[in-house]
């Protein structure tokens, strides 16, 4: 067992509600939406408990739509009734509503199609970038969360084995054999140094 240090502090027993209001914000795994609401309800309900104006929710409304213009188009539907990937930019828009300083998101592209995980990507790529929100990615798709983060950490058995820049990551040979499908002709790496899963942080 270890800890979870956030801003200093360590929050591994501190309640869900308790981080949302510090600014560390969680997207599960599975895409989880508010199925009976539609997808403009699911992102208010994101910023409920937050203070701020109903102009202010708007605000935030219309630049979460800039980012997934997807879910401009399908805001009158049921989140129910949305595709994957829909819900998946469902659920970050509604943790963005909440006006994150950290923003963790786990196996974000599961279940995807590539053309979908791609756009996903690089609206965060986009958020990062432009407001310099903190994104940590916990992806076994290390193929796109090497391509989009900035730096990256393997795990192996809940221990890091490897860290360092992510574009630098992506040019060692173990990491393109096992990770990528790529390896040099007649290299041989031991199936002993393959990581067990990638945490990218953009």
């Amino acid at each position: 067992a270890g800890t979870i240090r956030y801003e200093g502090s360590d929050v591994s027993r501190r309640k869900p509600g308790d981080l949302v209001r510090a600014g560390l914000v969680q997207v599960l795994e599975g895409r989880h939406c508010f199925k009976s609401l539609t997808v403009e309800e699911n992102l208010i309900a994101g910023g409920i408990g937050r203070s701020g104006s109903r102009a202010e929710i708007n605000q935030d409304l219309e630049r979460i739509y800039g980012y997934f213009p997807r879910l401009r188009e399908k805001r009158r539907t049921l989140s129910g009734l949305t595709s994957g990937g829909e819900q998946q930019m469902t659920a970050i828009g509604r943790a963005l509503m909440s006006r994150p300083r950290l923003l963790v998101l786990d196996e974000p592209s599961m279940g995807l199609a590539p053309l979908i995980v791609q756009d996903i990507f690089q609206s965060l790529k986009k958020l990062n970038r432009e407001t310099g929100l903190s994104i940590l990615v916990a992806e076994q798709n290390s193929a796109v969360a090497l391509r989009y983060a900035d730096h990256a950490t393997v795990l192996e058995n809940g221990v890091s084995v490897l860290a360092g820049a992510a574009a630098e990551l992506r040019q060692r040979e173990d990491i393109r054999a096992f990770y990528l499908g790529q390896s040099t002709p007649g290299q041989q790496v031991s199936p002993a140094t393959k990581p067990a899963h990638l945490h990218a942080v953009a």
